[in-house]
């Protein structure tokens, strides 16, 4: 058999992977790998726009509603979980799609995980007492200080990942982008990556568009469901976090709408903020269907 590929197809929130990603994968006869942080979550759905039923039974897809949120899936799980899943699935395959918007995760299966120093709980304890006194805009505040390249590259909704750099900089005095600066390993398959992306103003109309289908579909609903679990790491997530606060303070609906939108917007900028750092990454449009086969099969056959 020929040379096993991965082709890393990602780009910002709602840009269109998925449609796009499940025709590639039914022209290449191959399966789907997500390396969405979010879509690994049983009990989430509409707030992470994971593939629906019809589209599932399209394409064969792992790592979507594989874990509960009741259960912390590290990054260097999915690591070890998806190498070993992708070993067994090239034995009698070539190519497969590894389709998502989360750079930790890819970089996780391009690179490795990084080896981080062991926890300290005493200052550990320090950090989250700091936040606990002071609040989510402090924390950020200092991120920005201490780390400003981690600073305009991670979830800024997400305070366990700002906390955890927080830490590492008190830990050991270097700032947490030091420690992922990976040394790229090597891996039994060749890794094609695929970069999707819209011209900045249709990108934002998608994602506003997105937001309002995903009310319409019942995201507040779906948010009232999962409010008693809200302290999860799994719920720190846009449009949920803004309808639990919603729902605390029963504020204007529309004005959380527009929140949302504005916060997946601000994503999605952070994202493209991370997937410009790859060097080896061709882009086109979602719309460029016909140009990204001819690429694809041009680095498969080369």
């Amino acid at each position: 058999m020929g040379q096993k590929t991965l082709v890393i197809l990602f780009g910002p929130t709602g840009v269109g992977k998925t449609d796009l990603s499940i025709n590639l994968a039914q022209h290449f006869n191959s399966d789907i790998f997500s390396c969405d942080s979010r879509q690994f979550y049983k009990e989430l759905g509409v707030g992470v726009a994971k593939p629906d039923n019809e589209q599932l039974q399209k394409v064969k897809h792992h790592f979507i509603n594989s874990v509960s949120i009741h259960y912390h899936y590290s990054i260097s799980q999915f690591e070890t979980d998806t190498i070993s899943k992708l070993h067994e699935y090239f034995k009698n395959r070539n190519i497969a799609f590894m389709v998502g918007g989360s750079g930790l995760y890819i970089d996780a299966i391009t690179n490795g995980v990084d080896i981080m120093p062991d926890h300290d709980e005493k200052i550990r304890q320090e950090v989250i007492d700091f936040y606990k006194e002071n609040g989510l805009e402090a924390i950020r505040f200092e991120l920005k200080r201490i780390d400003p390249v981690y600073y305009e590259q991670v979830d800024l909704k997400n305070p366990q990942r700002i906390l955890r750099a927080i830490e590492m900089f008190r830990l050991t005095g270097k700032p947490f982008s030091e420690f992922r600066k990976n040394k790229k390993i090597e891996r039994e398959f060749q890794t094609v990556k695929v970069g999707i992306n819209l011209d900045r103003e249709i990108l934002y109309k998608r994602i506003n568009d997105r937001v309002d289908k995903m009310f319409q579909e019942g995201l507040l609903h779906e948010a009232r469901d999962l409010y008693q679990f809200k302290g999860l790491v799994a719920l720190k997530t846009i449009g949920y976090t803004e309808l639990f606060s919603y729902i605390e303070n029963e504020q204007n609906l529309d004005k959380t709408v527009e929140l949302v939108k504005r916060n997946s917007r601000h994503y999605a900028r952070r994202q493209l903020t991370w997937f410009r750092r790859y060097k080896d990454t061709e882009w086109f449009s979602p719309d460029n269907y016909k140009q990204i086969i001819n690429f694809i099969e041009s680095k498969i056959n080369n």
